[in-house]
């Protein structure tokens, strides 16, 4: 699928969007978005996360210039959305959470309308390349009404891709989708971003964050609460849980390990000792913990650890907590 980006784009890693104090209040006073800054990086897949209502359409929206903003301004690829929409307009492919109601067009034509939409000549090259790409070409002649429902999404991103954007936005690309179907799509817009295409997906499924996104964005009630990089999301607000199944049940936690976060757990058969991985000093924490025990004359028999996931880490953000 060679060839995707528009007019050769930057280099990876580069802003290739730039939010900077985005703000939408609607007509009945109701605040949308408030004061968002927001940097999307050349090629990478950014995942914007919230619940229903935070605001993440209104976000993605704002940036393709379908929604006017109260204030703020968005550059796409240095182009101001709103002075130069129309430059800044064809870099972006937009795939919509509805299916369109284009039942008896054949798949090959609504592709290739929507690249006509953007003023491009016609390039059945790269709609072939496309089509193929999502694995649409053998049904190229069929008319939308005839295809599966993953089928049409497929299209919708194909309609996206046809006038080569540089940023492909994906407003919950797997709702309502099977788990089958929905990891086929994390397969294709892995496939795009190996093209070159940069990806901001937003979604309220948390493992979808977490299997695809380089970045994940969380949003609540239209402000942007926390930027990161994965990775290190999950090690700066992972919490580590260290299940210790005791030999003999406790009725209470002793007071000589108050000093520890200890909490009694399966009828008094285990400890559960939580703990933040980011401060932990080498070799304390824990070793001091079983030291502590066997002063005490508890035994252990077993233990394990677990690590939060990010659906946690995402309870916790929402709520206000973290």
């Amino acid at each position: 699928m060679a060839g995707h980006g528009a007019n050769g784009g930057g280099e990876p890693g580069t802003p290739v969007i730039h939010v900077e104090k985005l703000s939408k209040i609607y007509g009945d006073g109701f605040q949308a978005l408030k004061e968002v800054d927001l940097t999307i990086r050349r090629g990478e897949i950014f995942a914007l996360l919230g619940p229903n209502g935070a605001g993440k359409t209104t976000l993605i929206s704002a940036i393709c210039g379908l929604v006017n903003a109260s204030s703020g301004r968005v550059l796409v690829d240095g182009h101001d959305n709103v002075a130069q929409y129309r430059q800044a307009r064809e870099r972006i492919g937009l795939v919509p959470q509805e299916l369109t109601n284009e039942a008896f067009t054949t798949v090959w034509d609504t592709v290739s309308f929507s690249r006509g939409l953007f003023g491009k000549p016609k390039d059945p090259a790269h709609i072939e390349n496309v089509l193929r790409a999502l694995t649409l070409w053998d049904k190229r002649d069929n008319r939308l009404l005839e295809l599966s429902g993953g089928m049409k999404r497929r299209v919708l991103i194909a309609k996206a891709l046809s006038h080569q954007p540089q940023v492909l936005f994906l407003d919950e690309p797997t709702a309502g989708v099977d788990v089958e179907l929905r990891r086929e799509m994390w397969e294709v817009v892995r496939g795009l971003r190996d093209q070159g295409v940069t990806i901001i997906l937003t979604t309220h499924y948390i493992e979808e964050a977490e299997e695809m996104a380089d970045r994940i964005g969380v949003i609540r009630r239209g402000e942007l609460v926390l930027v990161e990089e994965k990775n290190a999301l999950m090690q700066q607000l992972g919490r580590k849980e260290l299940t210790l199944h005791l030999a003999t049940p406790l009725d209470g936690v002793p007071a000589t390990l108050a000093g520890h976060d200890l909490a009694l757990a399966e009828d008094g058969h285990a400890l559960v000792y939580t703990y933040d991985v980011t401060r932990l000093d080498e070799g304390t924490g824990i070793a001091g913990l079983l030291a502590d025990l066997e002063a005490t004359g508890i035994r252990v028999k077993d233990l394990h650890t677990r690590q939060s996931s990010l659906e946690e880490i995402f309870v916790n953000l929402v709520r206000g907590n973290a």
